[in-house]
């Protein structure tokens, strides 16, 4: 479900880390795109799939690795990087971290 935020927003106070889980939070969805705040745990990660989106991911906090296409790439605070569209990437939380996904549908 969208939230609605109608004033400012901290996304770094958005969730809290979990002991071994991954929190989300959705913020737009949309036909042609979402954007999505997540907290990863150290240690958890998402493994390897492709999505039909070009897909942002920007660092909050905190220290991930991103996998695309094989290619491996260390993320800290305030980095970002684009997975696109159609290609295999995976996420894996190499210290706590905090990112919003912004997926955009690719044409």
């Amino acid at each position: 479900m969208e939230n609605n935020f109608l004033s400012p927003l901290n996304l770094v106070n958005l969730a809290e880390y979990q002991k071994g889980s991954i929190v989300s939070s959705t913020i737009i969805n949309k036909k042609h795109g979402t954007v999505t705040f997540f907290a990863f745990d150290q240690g958890q990660n998402l493994s390897e799939h492709t999505a039909p989106y070009d897909a942002l991911v920007y660092i909050i906090e905190g220290e991930a690795e991103i996998i695309i296409s094989g290619k491996s790439y260390i993320l800290n605070q305030g980095q970002l990087i684009i997975m696109p569209a159609n290609k295999p990437h995976a996420i894996k939380a190499i210290k706590n971290f905090k990112m919003t996904l912004t997926m955009i549908l690719s044409e």
